[in-house]
């Protein structure tokens, strides 16, 4: 039987979508696979279809998930579709189908002997384990002040594997609900924006977008080279392991860390 490929967007409402056009078919489950993005090299005897996001689609299947499987189960979807690995598409829809279709149901992320699922199960744990690094490691810092403000925004810049954004907002937006702050992922030129007492929601910058350098306030001027000159004099000299503080703290996440900023 023919292999279909249904190619979609890099995004949580395009594996969804693909997820209800799959289902839609109606041919089964074991020649339609979900594909996120073009491949350079394409298939023999494949037929390759382009799927478009639809969030009517995407709520439905969502609502699905919720109901069949539980807030649990579709949190770790979730998470697996926000990984950086390709395969992610074709992992989370086959996890769908083994919990819907083929009757794990709820218990769906403990079946795993399924591959799949598996490959699923560790993506949304990637996900998640990167999210709780950023929690930890990300630092908001203070844009200078504005007219219409009597305190500045506060303002964070990540860099992160996973598109981890939707998943700490909502911490940051519990804990810093009178704040206006934003988040911001250089690598997918994606914005996590809370204005002071209200909800937070997200905002996609163009493929042109430059982020311009940021102007900070004098006293978070201040509070920088006060954190930088207490991490430069709390560690002891003869005690310093740069190997296990890499694994406590890769570099990816120094990089974006002011204690381990050089004042430019």
């Amino acid at each position: 039987m023919e292999e279909k490929y249904l190619i979609c967007e890099d995004s949580l409402e395009g594996i969804f979508t693909g997820i209800y056009d799959a289902y839609a078919l109606r041919e089964g489950h074991a020649h339609v696979h979900i594909q996120v993005g073009e491949e350079e090299n394409l298939r023999l005897f494949a037929n390759y279809m382009h799927i478009l996001p639809d969030s009517v689609k995407t709520e439905k299947v969502a609502d699905t998930l919720k109901k069949r499987l539980g807030e649990h189960v579709y949190h770790s979807l979730c998470r697996a579709a926000a990984s950086c690995h390709p395969d992610k598409g074709e992992a989370v829809y086959k996890t769908v189908v083994d919990a819907l279709t083929a009757g794990s149901g709820s218990r769906v992320m403990e079946n795993l002997r399924n591959p799949s699922v598996a490959r699923c199960f560790e993506l949304a744990r990637f996900t998640a384990n990167e999210a709780h690094y950023e929690i930890e490691f990300l630092r908001f810092q203070e844009l200078a002040d504005t007219e219409s403000a009597e305190r500045g925004v506060l303002f964070s810049k990540i860099g992160p594997k996973n598109n981890v954004i939707p998943f700490i907002m909502p911490h940051f937006a519990d804990r810093l609900s009178i704040e206006n702050f934003m988040v911001y992922d250089e690598n997918r030129k994606l914005f996590g924006v809370h204005p002071a007492g209200e909800a937070w929601y997200l905002v996609t910058a163009g493929e042109a977008f430059v982020l311009q350098e940021p102007v900070w306030s004098k006293k978070e001027e201040g509070y920088q080279e006060l954190f930088r000159a207490f991490h430069r004099t709390i560690g002891i000299k003869s005690r310093e392991n740069k190997k296990l503080q890499r694994q406590m703290c890769a570099y990816r996440y120094q990089d974006y860390m002011v204690e381990f900023a050089q004042k430019g």
